[in-house]
C-alpha cells in the first residue's frame, strides 16, 4: 500500500476481498492526496483482473452524427451550431443508410447514431432513421439517441416516453448510449448546460429504456466544474440503478475537451482534467462498480494513446470502438485521428500486456486474439 494513511489502505483492502464501498469510503479514496495513485490504481488493477480477466475487448462499429444544427447550448459543447450557420448539416435519411451499409460492408457490428436538436425536428425523425438503417443493413446493431434526444423526440410526437421508447425499439433500436448524463447533479448542470434535462428525466429513460429491454451504457463526464463528491454521487447512483433494473453494459469516463468549448473560453471550467484525475476515475470507477458494471471503458479518442493504455492498467477492460468517423471531442479540441482500425487497437492492447478481442454491443465476444497478433478462437454474435 505504499505511503497511504491506514484508512486509506483499509478502504483498499476491503475493495480487494470484493466488498461494496459506500460513499465515504469512495470520497475518502476520490479526494486523497497524489501518494494514493499508485495503490489505488494497484488494486483496481488486481480488481480488474478477478472480475473480467485479461481481456480487453472493442466493438467495429461507426458513428454517425447526422446533424450538428442544436439550439440547447451546452457550455461543454464546440460541434452544435444554428440552423442558419454556413458549418450547418443534416444528413438526409439516404445519407444516413448510405454511411451505415458501408460500415456493414467493412465488418462493422455496431453504428452509434447521435446528433442535435434542430428546433424543427420532426418528432417521428428518429423512428425514420432507425427504418432506414434497418432497410439496408437489417443485422446492423443500432446504439443511438441519448436520453436527451429521447426527452425531445417524445415531446415532439406528445406520446408517454414508455410508449415512444418501446416504438423506437419495435422499430429496431438495440441499446441506448447512456450520454447526456455529464456530472448527474442538478446544480452543476445547471452551470453546463442550463437547458439540458434534468437529473430526474436521464434516470426516467434510461431505467424505462431497462425495463423495457433495451440496455443502455452509463457516462460520466469529468474534468470542468466538479469534485470528486460528485464522481462517487454518480458512482453510487449508477450502482443503485443498475440493482434494480440490470441494464447498463457498461460505465465510459468520459474527460471533458475544453480547448474551443464556451464554458472554458468564458472562464467558468479547469481545463480539462489532469492525468492524475485520469487515472483516479478510472480507478475508482472499477473499485465502486466492481460486481454491479463490470466494463469499464476507456475513450481513446479522447485520452490519447499512451494516456489510454495506462488507464487500462488503472482497472479498464475495453478499449470503445473503431469509430469510423468522430466529430464531437474533435470539434472541442480532440487531437487523436477520427478512426482507429481494428489491427490497429489490437497492437494498442497487446502493448498493454492484455489480450484483444473483438465484441458485440452487449459484450458478447465474437473474436479472441492472441497475444502474439493472430487470431485465437471466435464465437458466434
Amino acid at each position: 500500500m505504499g505511503d497511504v494513511s491506514l484508512p486509506i489502505a483499509r478502504v483498499l483492502g476491503r475493495a480487494l476481498e470484493g466488498r461494496e464501498l459506500d460513499r465515504d469510503e469512495g470520497l475518502l479514496l476520490g479526494a486523497s492526496g497524489p501518494e494514493a495513485i499508485g495503490p489505488l490504481t494497484a488494486v483496481a488493477d488486481e480488481v480488474r483482473r478477478d472480475r473480467v480477466g485479461d481481456i480487453v475487448t472493442y466493438v467495429v462499429n461507426r458513428n454517425i452524427n447526422f446533424t450538428n444544427v442544436c439550439t440547447i447550448g451546452c457550455g461543454f459543447c464546440a460541434f452544435s451550431t444554428g440552423p442558419e450557420s454556413p458549418d450547418a448539416f443534416d444528413l438526409s435519411l439516404e445519407e444516413i443508410a448510405a454511411k451505415a451499409a458501408e460500415a456493414w460492408r467493412v465488418g462493422a457490428t455496431e453504428v452509434c447514431v447521435q446528433g442535435g436538436l434542430p428546433p424543427e425536428m420532426d418528432g417521428w425523425h428518429y423512428r425514420d432513421i432507425l427504418r432506414a438503417i434497418k432497410a439496408v443493413a437489417p443485422e446492423l446493431h443500432i446504439h443511438a439517441f441519448s436520453p436527451m434526444e429521447v426527452v425531445y423526440g417524445a415531446a415532439k410526437t406528445g406520446m408517454p416516453l414508455s410508449d415512444y421508447l418501446a416504438m423506437l425499439r419495435d422499430e429496431g433500436l438495440g441499446s441506448l448510449p447512456g450520454t447526456a448524463a455529464e456530472i448527474l447533479d442538478d446544480q452543476i448542470r445547471h452551470t453546463l448546460s442550463a437547458r439540458k434535462l434534468t437529473v430526474d428525466q436521464w434516470v426516467e429513460v434510461v431505467t424505462t429504456a431497462h425495463r423495457l429491454g433495451i440496455p443502455t451504457t452509463s457516462t460520466m463526464m469529468y474534468g470542468h466544474v466538479e469534485t470528486p463528491a460528485h464522481w462517487v454521487n454518480q458512482f453510487c447512483l449508477l450502482r443503485d440503478i443498475q440493482k434494480e433494473t440490470g441494464g447498463f453494459t457498461e460505465f465510459v469516463p468520459l474527460g471533458f475537451i475544453h480547448p474551443n468549448t464556451p464554458l472554458f473560453q468564458r472562464g467558468d471550467a479547469r481545463p480539462g482534467p489532469r492525468v492524475e484525475e485520469h487515472l483516479r476515475v478510472h480507478a475508482l470507477a472499477r473499485l465502486m462498480l466492481q460486481g454491479r458494471i463490470d466494463n469499464i471503458q476507456v475513450s481513446w479518442v479522447k485520452l490519447g494513446r499512451e494516456l489510454s493504455l495506462r488507464c487500462l492498467n488503472a482497472g479498464a477492460n475495453d478499449y470503445s470502438g473503431t469509430l469510423m468517423e468522430e466529430n464531437i471531442s474533435r470539434s472541442a479540441g480532440a487531437t487523436e485521428a477520427e478512426c482507429l482500425a481494428p489491427g490497429e487497437i489490437r497492437e494498442r492492447i497487446r502493448e498493454a500486456g492484455r489480450i484483444p478481442a473483438e465484441r458485440s454491443t452487449t459484450y458478447r465476444l465474437l473474436k479472441i486474439f492472441s497475444a502474439s497478433g493472430s487470431r485465437n478462437k471466435s464465437r458466434a454474435a
